[in-house]
């Protein structure tokens, strides 16, 4: 397949490991991965905010910078939400999302680590990924897939949540991180670059031996 790759705002400037990894993975599976370099922010956070004009001129834009090609991919469920239920752009994917259609769970990766997933709130219930990455992380070699107590909590990011509610989004927070450190895990991943930012401030915060990776670092890993 000729797949574009939709790299996000935040997987632009904090996660290039994982737009990088998503172009490594897919290009292992035999497709050809292009970059168009025209595309900027989906407008996801100027419709968190309320400015829906500023998001529709956006909107507009990816249609426009995206809509020639048959399938779009992207390291973020919550940008392609946005894109896809709010705009009805329904060729656009979550990586793990695009795995699990074309029917792929063994990606030849190899990544010896205690990992927790962490089910974001727009994988569940915006883009209904299901389970798909932990089948993904199943067949992983060398990985070890521990659960995580009160998975489907959100971590308290949401955007400009975090910053117009800091003191809400700060307890929530508390709270994800340490049910991650009660997990024994080493490693924690989700396919949302932003909501593993919120859990690695907090967890560097708490001095935790706990790091992050991106879904896709873990899927591309060999």
């Amino acid at each position: 397949m000729k797949i574009a790759l939709f790299v996000t705002c935040i997987g632009d400037t904090l996660f290039p490991e994982a737009a990088r990894a998503c172009v490594v993975l897919l290009e292992r599976l035999g497709h050809e991965v292009v970059f168009p370099a025209e595309q900027t922010c989906c407008g996801q956070m100027h419709l968190n905010s309320g400015y829906r004009e500023e998001a529709n001129r956006l909107a507009r834009r990816f249609a426009r910078v995206f809509g020639d090609y048959e399938t779009v991919v992207s390291p973020s469920s919550s940008c392609v939400g946005t894109v896809r239920e709010l705009y009805g752009l329904e060729n656009v994917f979550e990586l793990s999302e695009l795995l699990g259609r074309l029917g792929v769970e063994d990606v030849g990766a190899s990544f010896p680590r205690r990992v927790v997933y962490h089910p974001t709130c727009h994988s569940l219930r915006v883009t209904h990924v299901g389970d798909t990455p932990l089948r993904l992380l199943r067949k992983v070699r060398g990985l070890e897939l521990v659960d995580l107590p009160a998975a489907e909590e959100c971590c308290g990011f949401g955007g400009t949540f975090a910053i117009k509610n800091a003191d809400t989004s700060s307890a929530m927070l508390a709270d994800k991180c340490a049910t991650i450190e009660e997990s024994g895990a080493e490693v924690c991943t989700a396919v949302d670059g932003s909501c593993l930012l919120q859990i690695g401030g907090g967890l560097s915060r708490r001095r935790s031996s706990v790091r992050t990776h991106h879904l896709a670092e873990i899927l591309a890993a060999t």
